[in-house]
């Protein structure tokens, strides 16, 4: 049974192959128009390509460092076992997602919103939350650790989207419309820093001001909010000793190849040793104890270096045409004046895209080093398992999007 055929039984007649509704219903407003009983498989084969070479490149890259640590036990299996894992969970609970209607998402993403809330106010609180390396980040969940600014991701696509349609026509106003929006945001930046996670901070008020400005924020507020945003973020950057040091890092590198600019070095030189189809799948030297969370943050340095050029396109552009996908299943949606669901795909392909963007640009050098994983391959079982629930609400928008064209209810 094929993918397309399979899935394609979640919802009435979602299966079936008929032509395109008339234009009386829905009118020449689509640009790409698709056969109705049809999956979009690019958005399905470009989300399992990325998952699947993040498992091989997650074990690739942690082969050694698992085999020489006591914390893995010595085993060189570590990484790849908890990987498989976390992604059997994030596909398990990509299902359940799957099953639940978007009104239903709609009603709840307040709720949700305040549950990420509480969790971030919780691994703050000694002896609750974990601490690793400086940063607490993390609540022991008996064998697991959560993170929860991962999972206040996708609470921040919901709930921004809710807030968004509620409030669609008042976008021209700053007082109703952007006031409010900026000062729960400003609450979730706060505990966000105090972890700290500036990565996660930046990448919440992408999404959260991204999906306002989707949604018809007037062109004059967003550009105030830009600039005051750009001071903003200038500041806690240059009232940080550490964040300041790793700006004038990543100026220059090989100033202080040992200390600030260790990092930052050794993925460049991954990628100098790729070259156009790099040395071999698991012949990395950088991987070797050189370039720290080559699982992780550095996960495409590796994959420069063993792939090469070339398999660095390849992520690239399954990246891009996810991010398309995503933008245009809520085009899609929002034509057939589903606004809700519209603006939560949007919302999900700037914040994979958003963050992807910015992972690359680190392993690169062209941005500052920061904490942000590579969505759907880095290991990390919180980030896969939000990752895994929002593919998931992205299918399901796709489905009733198709299940509305066939002349079904919304």
């Amino acid at each position: 049974m094929s993918i397309s055929s399979l899935i394609g039984n979640l919802l009435p007649g979602a299966g079936a192959h008929v032509s395109m509704p008339s234009t009386s219903r829905v009118g020449n407003r689509f640009a790409e128009p698709a056969r109705k009983g049809e999956m979009d498989m690019l958005f399905i084969w470009s989300a399992l390509g990325l998952l699947l070479l993040g498992l091989v490149m997650v074990y690739s890259s942690s082969i050694a460092y698992a085999e020489g640590s006591k914390f893995t036990g010595y085993n060189a299996n570590y990484f790849l076992m908890r990987h498989s894992a976390f992604l059997g969970i994030g596909l398990t609970a990509g299902f359940a997602a799957l099953q639940v209607p978007m009104a239903t998402w709609q009603r709840i993403a307040p709720y949700l919103f305040v549950v990420g809330v509480v969790f971030l106010i919780a691994v703050l609180i000694p002896h609750v939350g974990r601490e690793v390396n400086g940063a607490r980040r993390w609540l022991p969940l008996g064998p697991i650790n959560m993170q929860p600014s991962e999972f206040m991701k996708l609470f921040a696509v919901l709930y921004a989207a809710d807030y968004t349609v509620r409030k669609l026509h008042e976008m021209g106003s700053f007082k109703r419309a952007f006031a409010p929006m900026a000062a729960v945001i400003l609450l979730v930046g706060f505990l966000l820093l105090r972890e700290p996670d500036f990565g996660a901070f930046v990448v919440v008020c992408t999404i959260a001001f991204g999906i306002l400005f989707l949604g018809g924020l007037n062109a004059r507020i967003f550009a105030l909010l830009f600039v005051v945003a750009l001071v903003g973020f200038l500041l806690l950057i240059w009232l940080s000793p550490y964040r300041r040091e790793r700006l004038f890092g990543f100026a220059d590198p090989w100033r202080d190849a040992y200390g600030s600019g260790y990092q930052l070095s050794h993925a460049l030189i991954a990628f100098g040793r790729g070259e156009w189809m790099g040395v071999g799948l698991g012949a990395s030297v950088e991987k070797l104890f050189y370039l720290p969370e080559a699982h992780t943050d550095f996960l495409l340095a590796v994959i420069a270096e063993e792939l090469g050029f070339a398999g660095v396109i390849v992520v690239v552009a399954m990246f891009t045409l996810l991010v398309q996908r995503a933008f245009a299943i809520g085009r899609r949606a929002l034509l057939l004046d589903r606004y809700y669901s519209g603006l939560v795909a949007q919302g999900i392909g700037l914040w994979l895209g958003f963050q992807g963007f910015i992972n690359m640009g680190v392993n690169m050098g062209l941005l500052p080093t920061k904490g942000l994983t590579l969505p759907l391959m880095s290991f990390g079982g919180s980030g896969i398992v939000a990752n895994c629930i929002a593919l998931a609400i992205l299918l399901r928008i796709d489905l009733e999007s198709r299940h509305v064209m066939r002349g079904g209810g919304s």
